[in-house]
């Protein structure tokens, strides 16, 4: 590892046992990124970005092996040796390994669907994308990568020793036929850059990636006849997950309660937004007018998305809502080929930790499926709120502040309730502070949270084994309005990532919730400034642990 890495710095009193915790944390992050050469590069490690991990069966098991071990080694550890401060970060490391541990071990998605084309995109991705060097060294690391292919595709096809989920590998499929578009974006951008033996081996690696990706394709095709359509992880299994999220003692039942409150209040209000917008139209019709307000062409949506996103900033700065760093960077681009079917709108690629300049990469989605309807879902009010959720202050501004933290058990904490939420809850700020404060937006932001409560509510059900795909996407475009393709991409994700939807809307409840406890109880002393900032100085952790750093402070 080329990279110094980073700890807390010396509590003020420090426990015995302070540094033996921080040797074990920094160790496990060490093997981690050894390991896996696309989550170093993610984090601006470069020094394997020539690499693709070991995609075997043993591989999974070896790290799960791994993980165990290093659990019993922090379990170890006697809180009465640490100090304060460390004993927050092992109570926080035991929550992330031991969610790890039941993810990988219990829920077992990784055995039961091939996601190697979407390992390899994000792997080809990550480097083509970032400017963290030149392109002809970036062209060189994916050179061998490229070459990497055959062997990495084969080594996944070892995972599948039961019956492989159809819907997923229809989506590895999908992948399967974006993904030599990109590798042809590859090879296109190193022309001019590369001398003519660089340029004959891309190509080589290329031509041979795709062949494998060919391969690749007609083994998951096979796995479908004898496949199984049983992908629900199961009310007892959703139990324990939504246990291990440390999700402020919620159950499942309480949690999917919430989401059928604010479906209700989140609709009430749209009706309401409506009305203002046109009082003798029904709300059908005034969806229909906003989504017929877009930009003509995808490329000046994207100037629009940016455009959006700036105002946003300045706002911030002018109301005195939270800090900015002055150095943080965010670049707009379209959603590369390969994600278009699982990212229906958009998603954010957060700042490297270690890169020496790091930025934030925003993707928008063209469309899904070529859908011709696309662009509608491209309208002003909606780029103007889920500009305000991907960027300022969302996650663009929450995780370039929150990768400035040290602790590195904080760098790789699973905590959507707080990453999502924020983005959320970011979009209600905003309104509040007088930002597009226009009925137009107000409806674009509460479609957004209905599509949201959809979240809690299909995730849960449809974990349950309670409803199935069609029904789930038959609820989402009742209950949103949202093109059909688009909420079929929608559903397909959400039968692969159970808990992780329910996260958005959640956590915006929650952060609200604790946005008034912290008004309670500092009075006239609560400055939202503040507030924001100590929130996002404290990393990307589950908010039942930002609710305790809060009342120690």
């Amino acid at each position: 590892m080329t990279v110094a890495l980073t700890r807390p710095a010396p509590a003020a009193l420090p426990g015995p046992l302070d540094d033996t915790l921080y040797d074990l944390v920094e160790a496990r992050f060490r093997r981690l990124v050894r390991d896996n050469p696309t989550v170093a590069t993610f984090l601006g490690i470069h020094a394997q970005d020539h690499r693709l991990a070991d995609g075997s069966r043993d591989a999974v098991l070896g790290e799960l092996a791994a993980d165990r071990a290093h659990l019993a080694a922090i379990e170890a550890i006697d809180p009465a040796g640490l100090s304060p401060q460390a004993a927050f970060e092992r109570d926080l490391e035991l929550h992330n390994v031991r969610q790890s541990i039941f993810t990988t071990d219990a829920i077992r998605t990784w055995e039961r669907r091939s996601t190697a084309l979407d390992g390899l995109g994000d792997a080809l991705f990550l480097v083509f994308a970032r400017d963290f060097a030149p392109l002809p060294e970036r062209l060189e690391a994916l050179t061998a990568r490229l070459a990497a292919v055959p062997a990495f595709l084969a080594e996944h096809r070892t995972r599948a020793a039961v019956p492989q989920v159809r819907l997923w590998q229809r989506i590895e499929l999908a992948t399967a036929a974006g993904l030599p578009a990109f590798i042809d974006e590859i090879d296109s951008a190193a022309a001019g850059v590369l001398g003519s033996a660089p340029r004959r081996s891309l190509r080589r690696a290329g031509a041979r990636a795709r062949e494998a990706i060919r391969d690749h394709a007609a083994w998951v095709e096979s796995t479908i006849t004898d496949g199984t359509d049983d992908w629900a992880v199961g009310p007892d299994l959703l139990d324990e997950l939504v246990r291990l999220r440390a999700l402020d003692g919620l159950d499942a039942d309480a949690i999917l309660a919430i989401g059928r409150e604010q479906l209700a209040e989140q609709k009430a209000a749209r009706v309401a937004a409506a009305r203002e917008i046109d009082p003798n139209a029904d709300e059908p019709a005034v969806v229909d007018l906003i989504k017929r307000d877009h930009p003509v062409t995808f490329d000046e949506a994207l100037d629009a998305y940016r455009d959006a996103m700036r105002r946003a900033r300045a706002h911030l700065v002018e109301r005195d809502l939270v800090s900015i760093p002055d150095d943080e960077r965010l670049e707009v681009i379209p959603t590369p080929g390969y994600l278009r079917t699982v990212i229906p709108f958009a998603a954010y690629f957060e700042p490297p930790k270690f890169d020496r300049d790091p930025s934030g990469i925003y993707i928008v989605t063209p469309s899904v499926d070529g859908d011709p309807n696309a662009m509608r879902e491209h309208n002003r009010s909606s780029i103007s709120n889920t500009s305000i959720h991907e960027a300022y202050p969302g996650h663009h501004l929450q995780l370039s502040v929150s990768t400035r933290h040290p602790s590195l058990t904080r760098l790789l904490a699973d905590a959507p309730e707080f990453t999502e939420g924020w983005g959320m809850y970011s979009e209600q700020l905003m309104r509040e502070e007088g930002f597009d404060d226009d009925a137009r937006f107000r409806l674009a932001m509460h479609t957004d949270a209905i599509w949201r409560a959809c979240r809690i509510i299909l995730d849960i059900r449809l974990h349950r084994g309670e409803i199935g795909v069609d029904e789930a996407v038959d609820f989402l475009v009742e209950q949103t309005g949202f093109e059909r393709a688009n909420a079929r991409a929608e559903v397909r994700r959400y039968t692969y990532t159970p808990t992780y939807q329910l996260s958005y809307l959640l956590g915006k409840v929650l952060l609200l919730g604790l946005r008034d406890e912290q008004r309670r109880r500092l009075g006239d002393r609560f400055r939202l400034r503040d507030f924001h900032d100590t929130m996002l100085r404290n990393g990307s952790i589950p908010i039942s642990f930002h609710r305790r750093l809060l009342a120690a402070a």
